[in-house]
């Protein structure tokens, strides 16, 4: 018998032996032999030790095996002395075929016996005499020992809950053991049937399961939906916390110096009425949970002026005045030197301007801006005053976009006589958003690997066995919820506006992660997704599941790195989160900070910007057609609706265009209300359009061609109005601006676009509603410069592809258009 053994130590065993010999190994002498004929046809045999007094000679040496040479003669057997005492030279008349043989140790011809004092395990040998011919392949052989495998066994495999399954375990055993017949309750092997049964139902039910969250049309868990849904490119929402912007006046100032102690630190807690509490209340959760909500600041204050409580507008001597629609400067009465640029300012209307009494004040006429310039100083250096009056002054200015929505009511006459103040300004405010930060949670630490992967059938089953260990599944949940996801926090270099306007593929998580292992403590970033993670970066994602729960999953060294085992991770985080905080105004009462100085904390303005979390009917929807949203622009077309896609274009037209080298896009842009292409504007065009733009296609973005028109009317006014009422209205509804009622006059740019035609009978039709209107005649209708009556014939006035009409009207910009209006009758 030879066995195919891992450690063959039979060779050392018969080394120690006293007289026992065998076969060590055997070499074909091949390319080292001295002539050709002599190749493949010498055999070096080597034993384990020295042969001492036993003779070998040709009848002891017996070549079996080959396929097309299978008979040898041994022409000599030549021992040898000294250091190769342990070798045989045998010599045969020819070289054998590709296949394998065996060389075995006889006692003579005729008698198939081992020869007296070697081993029978090592008396034979297999090799091949094309060992030194090129081959790919390790010449070693592989021997494998694969199981047998067994008969299928007869089940019923539509077995799927606990009776199907107690029953075909039942008729197994009927098969395997016919001797046993006992199916009593009480019995032990049944006992171990029904629990074997309960065990296969809970994994069958944990297969359907798996089976279900499959597919997004099935899945009922809210992580599963959220994954598929992120393979078809589709960003789940988890909803978004809201925030508002929060004033505090205090008694007196607080100014700090030092940073890192402001006047209101980061994180501070700001919370609804609790009833029997002060303003300032001491930030201990026993008193601050009592509340029904709570915000805290997103950024630090470092100063309060009491000053900055109330500040009064300057009119310049004059009364019943009013800040109007539009306005971006303003005068304070008064030196606030601690007003500088970046400052963000309350306008407040604090008293009704028909009644005088503050319960009569529009609640809504409150509006926040973000101070760009301040004037606090004259030129001499002394503080800024009104030269006639020589009454202290400061000039503001704020942000562009923060333009007012609606005129502000400075002075006026009430019935409760003249009043100044009827709307304010306001400092020390701070943006405040939804939720509570909660105290470090231990989440645990990743646990040591104790399963590993099984060596495959098909391994050499001689290597050295390398454990694979299976990384430990370690996804620590939230102890509490909903966890605050928020938006970015707000650039003082911009707008007031622009604190409530984010992409809501901007929105994270608000936690805080580390892990600390062997002492040394790393932060974790969280991430929407890991597939843009590195094999090495330390991020990771927050799914929350139907709950509200979240959990936390960890990268696998591909995407995002997997935590090394011990390492023990804490959370900081925050919870609240949704529609929950769209509070109203006048909501926020008090802040967990005791400072003596504060007198007041009021939300003048409603919280907004909070979300709920997406429903999963909703991404069952959206998700399987989000990805077909276009992402490149090619085509004319392509660039247009590209271009479009920003908030501040109206519309948009593309052309291509050869200028000799390449191929130019000229990008053309109407922007809402007309505005002009400034430096800032072209660069976010440019870059919002490259991400889209083809290769090979250069980029130019330029202003719409606008066609200046000219027309004159001639207007017969009723006997019962006025003309100079009439014109003036005519004049308002054939205008370009808004109108005060809310209208808009007929050439507003936002009305008109590219390649738009002008209709003559609009132009009648728009003239004819006034009041007081008898007819209309239209006698002059053109291009402003070019006479031609070919448009006032056919009613149209037609324009290029590239061309928007306008018709301004303004006596400083006559080249704008103008509009002639001839009135008879009338009064």
């Amino acid at each position: 018998m030879k066995y195919s053994c891992c450690d063959e130590l039979r060779r050392q065993v018969v080394l120690n032996h006293p007289t026992m010999n065998g076969i060590d190994f055997l070499e074909v002498i091949d390319h080292t032999a001295p002539t050709e004929s002599e190749r493949q046809r010498k055999i070096e045999l080597h034993f384990v030790k020295p042969l001492g007094a036993l003779i070998m000679t040709p009848a002891n040496i017996r070549i079996e095996g080959g396929e097309r040479i299978t008979t040898f003669h041994v022409l000599s057997v030549v021992a040898g002395s000294g250091s190769s005492a342990n070798i045989v030279i045998v010599e045969v008349d020819q070289p054998g075929d590709f296949s394998t043989y065996t060389l075995r140790l006889v006692t003579d011809v005729l008698n198939d016996a081992v020869p007296d004092g070697i081993d029978p395990q090592l008396a034979a040998i297999d090799f091949s005499f094309k060992v030194e011919c090129p081959s790919p392949f390790d010449c070693a052989p592989q021997h494998l020992c694969p199981e047998a495998p067994g008969p299928a066994p007869v089940i019923d495999y539509l077995a799927k809950d606990y009776a199907s399954f107690r029953r075909v375990m039942l008729d197994r055993m009927s098969a395997l053991m016919p001797q046993w017949k006992e199916r009593s309750p009480a019995d032990l092997g049944v006992m171990l049937v029904e629990a074997l049964a309960y065990t296969a139902d809970q994994l069958s039910y944990q297969q359907d399961a798996v089976a279900t969250e499959a597919y997004l049309g099935t899945a009922r868990r809210r992580v599963s939906v959220r994954r598929h849904a992120r393979l078809m490119d589709y960003h789940m929402s988890e909803g978004c916390n809201a925030r508002t912007w929060v004033q505090i006046q205090v008694s007196a100032d607080v100014v700090r110096i030092d940073p890192a102690h402001p006047a209101i630190p980061v994180g501070t807690r700001l919370t609804t009425r609790i009833p029997g509490q002060q303003t300032s209340i001491a930030d201990d959760p026993r008193i601050y949970e009592q509340a029904d909500l709570l915000f805290e600041t997103m950024e630090a204050v470092q100063s309060l002026y009491a000053d900055h409580n109330e500040l009064l507008f300057y009119s310049w001597s004059d009364q019943r005045c009013c800040l109007p629609k539009g306005s971006v400067t303003a005068t304070l009465g008064g030196h606030h030197p601690n007003l500088v640029a970046g400052m963000i300012m309350l306008f407040e209307e604090v008293i009704g301007p028909e009644t005088g009494s503050p319960a009569d004040a529009d609640p809504t006429k409150r509006h926040v801006v973000r101070l760009d310039r301040v004037v606090v100083t004259a030129k001499g250096g002394g503080p800024l005053t009104d030269p006639v009056t020589n009454q202290l002054i400061t000039e503001i200015t704020w942000h562009q976009e923060d333009a007012l929505p609606f005129p502000f009511c400075l002075s006026a006459e009430t019935t409760a006589g003249y009043r100044d103040a009827v709307t304010v300004a306001r400092g020390n405010l701070v943006l405040a958003d939804h939720g509570v930060t909660l105290a470090d949670e231990s989440l645990g630490a990743m646990p040591e690997p104790f399963l590993s992967m099984p060596r495959s059938k098909e391994a050499d089953r001689c290597a050295v066995l390398t454990r694979e260990p299976i990384p430990p599944r370690f996804r620590p949940n939230l102890a509490k919820g909903p966890l605050t996801h928020a938006g970015p926090a707000y650039d003082h270099a911009n707008s007031a506006r622009s604190a409530f306007q984010w992409d809501v593929r901007d929105v994270q998580p608000s936690i805080n992660l580390t892990g600390t292992h062997n002492s040394e403590t790393t932060t974790w970033t969280a991430r929407r997704d890991l597939l843009n993670s590195g094999a090495e970066a330390d991020e990771y994602v927050v799914e929350v599941d139907n709950d509200g729960s979240g959990t936390i999953r960890f990268g696998d060294d591909m995407h995002g790195r997997r935590p090394e085992s011990g390492t023990a991770f804490a959370a900081r985080y925050r919870i609240g989160n949704g529609r929950a905080g769209n509070i109203g105004a006048e909501s926020l009462i008090h802040i967990a900070l005791t400072r003596p100085e504060i007198t007041l904390v009021r939300n003048p303005l409603p919280a907004v910007g909070g979300l709920e979390p997406e429903s999963l009917q909703d991404v069952r929807q959206r998700a399987p057609v989000a990805y077909r949203v276009q992402e490149r622009a090619v085509t004319e077309a392509d660039y247009a609706e590209v271009t479009e896609r920003r908030a501040d274009v109206q519309r948009a037209a593309a052309t291509f265009r050869w200028t000799g080298s390449w191929h130019t896009v000229f990008v053309t842009v109407d922007r809402e209300g007309g505005a002009g292409l400034s430096d800032e504007f072209e660069t976010d065009i440019r870059t919002h359009v490259d991400r889209y733009r083809m290769a090979g296609h250069d980029l130019e973005v330029d202003g719409p061609q606008f066609v200046s028109l000219e027309i004159d009317l001639h207007v017969c006014v009723r006997s019962d109005h006025f003309r100079s009422d009439v014109e003036r209205e005519l004049l308002d509804v054939l205008s370009n601006r808004d109108l005060p009622d809310g209208r808009r006059g007929l050439f507003h740019p936002d009305l008109w676009t590219f390649g738009q035609p002008v209709y003559l009978s609009g132009i009648y039709g728009t003239a004819h509603q006034v009041t007081g209107v008898e007819s209309v005649e239209v006698r002059t209708f053109q291009r402003q410069g070019v006479p031609e009556s070919t448009a006032l014939d056919s009613g149209r006035l037609d324009m290029a592809a590239l061309e928007i009409p306008r018709l301004d009207n303004d006596r400083n910009f006559p080249e704008h258009g103008r509009l002639t209006i001839t009135l008879g009758g009338g009064k």
